[in-house]
């Protein structure tokens, strides 16, 4: 059974940064797409980032671009979200989700979630 747990979260000022890590077990780490989303009170989950099994070609949110960083270690069975610049509307629930097929923007068809991990930037 694959299973997706987050971490890194916590409580920070604007402008502030966090690293979010989610490790994964119970599969082929290396043959998954990796995906960061969001979810603020009220409102509905959205995409953050994605990476493809090799790292490479990233997708970000527009609002994300420059900002957040995504990357991946596949000899530990980890991706990670770097967050800089941080501002009060990036809080959130922030989620990683896997797929054995490509990196997209879509919410839809992930394979596995994790429970997520509090992100909160105060102003």
């Amino acid at each position: 059974q694959v299973q997706l747990a987050e971490s890194g979260g916590g409580l920070v000022q604007t402008g502030g940064t966090l690293l979010l890590s989610c490790s994964v077990s119970g599969g082929t780490f290396r043959s998954y797409a990796m995906g960061w989303f969001r979810q603020a009170p009220g409102k509905e989950r959205e995409f953050v980032a994605a990476i493809n099994w090799s790292g490479g070609s990233p997708l970000y949110a527009d609002s994300m671009k420059g900002r957040f960083a995504i990357s991946r270690d596949n000899a530990k069975n980890t991706v990670y979200l770097q967050m800089n610049s941080l501002k009060p509307e990036d809080t959130a629930l922030y989620y990683c989700a896997a797929d054995r097929g490509p990196i997209r923007r879509g919410l839809g068809g992930w394979d596995y979630w994790g429970q997520g991990t509090q992100v909160t930037v105060s102003s």
